[in-house]
């Protein structure tokens, strides 16, 4: 179960990638990114109310709720869609790769999480692997200011990315649903969109173009319902540092996609950086520990 969720969350958020780049441009992105978590809160609701569900959330969950709903509904997709237009989106991804590092960190540093050595070592291989495949990007702008200022950015947005985690799992653990809390930060992060939207006079008319609305659409619902749905189950069952692992794993779905439809060609760092990436896997999941040739006390367990 935990690895079909792995690898949905892997495949949807690797392609999510060439959406986000075709709303890059004429419409602000904060208006774009309110729109996408109007109509996800929008689908959200409306699933839950076909299923029955109560949407309901204790009073003491709402400022876990107004939490997560800043850091990763708001704060985190603002600093991204910022600093792609600053830095180029390998360099975006470098940085994005350290969220397994900062969910372990955090977890141990406000949720009294124990380090668990395999996934640092995952996580460290897997960052290394992504160094190695974006190191030519990385040496061609290491005199530019405007890169570190992207740089900030994306770590100021992975931060955030973080903090969402830890406030997701906070609430799993209070018995809460990720489709109910999902639902809910949702609308409280594309209210704050809104209303900043609002106050700095951008225009909400969006680009009248199959692209935009096909985007769109792919961003809401699979991007953000299945997506967000999928990743933060994982969280609460494995944890948020060794789910936050997807994070080092997508970006080689996204320059797959990029090899078919943009030409993108694979160099040796690249083949290498692929490799490290695999075994960071193995290593987080302790993936070895469960093959049939290695012998055990008891049953094995899914991973």
């Amino acid at each position: 179960m935990n690895l079909s969720l792995y690898f949905i969350t892997v495949l949807i958020w690797g392609t999510t990638w060439i959406a986000i780049k075709w709303q890059v441009g004429v419409v602000a992105p904060p208006v774009s990114i309110a729109f996408r978590f109007w109509l996800a809160a929008l689908v959200m609701f409306v699933l839950m109310r076909l299923l029955r569900r109560s949407v309901k959330a204790p009073r003491e969950a709402w400022p876990l709720l107004a939490g997560q709903g800043v850091a990763l509904f708001c704060v985190n997709f603002l600093c991204f869609y910022y600093a792609e237009q600053i830095v180029p989106s390998g360099l975006v991804a470098v940085v994005f790769s350290t969220a397994p590092l900062l969910n372990a960190i955090n977890g141990r540093i406000f949720m009294g999480r124990p380090l668990q050595p395999s996934a640092i070592v995952g996580a460290v291989l897997g960052l290394v692997g992504i160094l190695c495949l974006f190191a030519p990007q990385m040496v061609g702008h290491t005199g530019d200011r405007a890169m570190w200022l992207g740089l900030a950015i994306t770590l100021a947005g992975t931060m955030s990315f973080s903090a969402g985690n830890l406030f997701s799992s906070r609430m799993q653990a209070m018995g809460l649903h990720p489709t109910v809390t999902n639902s809910w930060a949702m609308l409280i992060g594309a209210t704050l969109l809104t209303l900043g939207s609002l106050a700095a006079g951008f225009s909400f008319q969006p680009e009248m173009t199959a692209r935009y609305f096909g985007s769109l659409a792919y961003l809401a619902v699979p991007g953000s319902v299945i997506g967000f749905t999928t990743y933060l189950t994982l969280v609460g069952r494995i944890g948020p540092d060794r789910a936050a692992y997807c994070t080092v794993l997508f970006p080689f779905v996204a320059l797959a996609v990029s090899t078919v439809f943009e030409g993108y060609r694979w160099s040796a760092p690249a083949v290498v950086g692929l490799l490290l990436v695999v075994v960071g896997n193995l290593v987080a999941f302790n993936i070895a520990r469960h093959l049939p040739f290695r012998r055990g006390r008891g049953r094995s367990v899914r991973v």
